[in-house]
């Protein structure tokens, strides 16, 4: 049974890298569902960025490179495709931070998923940020 290509936010990242997170349980049974099939999973660079920054601030060193490495692995793997926000994407970006004027706390990082999402025709997302549905762009969170 294929399962649905899936878009990985920061949250879902730092819940996996937690096995004492509330929500690791039902993120965890979404990564096992999705472990044999190839790119099952999407993320982009920018994301892995505010990963990075938030585990290694959080948690030990030994742990934070553990689980990246892990990521990497997925990636290489090609369980995982990770994005880049290239130029054309960043410039997308921009242009709708400028058009959310009213919602100035979507951080730049998302204003990059929403585009990544769009492109790639993604709309589910392992996400506990409302952001993704309040922009009206047919997004949908998970769990």
């Amino acid at each position: 049974m294929a399962v649905e290509r899936l878009f990985v936010d920061t949250w879902a990242w730092l819940v996996l890298a937690n096995d004492r997170d509330p929500a690791f349980d039902s993120v965890s049974r979404l990564r096992g569902a999705a472990t044999n099939q190839a790119s099952a999973w999407v993320t982009t660079d920018y994301v892995l960025d505010e990963t990075m920054t938030r585990l290694f601030a959080g948690a030990t060193f030994p742990l934070a490179r553990r689980f990246m490495e892990g990521v990497f692995e997925a990636s290489s793997q090609g369980l995982l495709d990770i994005e880049h926000v290239t130029p054309e994407r960043f410039a997308q970006a921009w242009r709708l931070r400028l058009r959310y004027r009213d919602k100035p706390r979507i951080s730049f990082a998302d204003l990059t998923s929403f585009v990544v999402m769009r492109e790639l025709g993604l709309r589910e997302i392992l996400t506990a940020d409302a952001h993704f549905e309040h922009v009206g762009m047919g997004f949908v969170r998970k769990p």
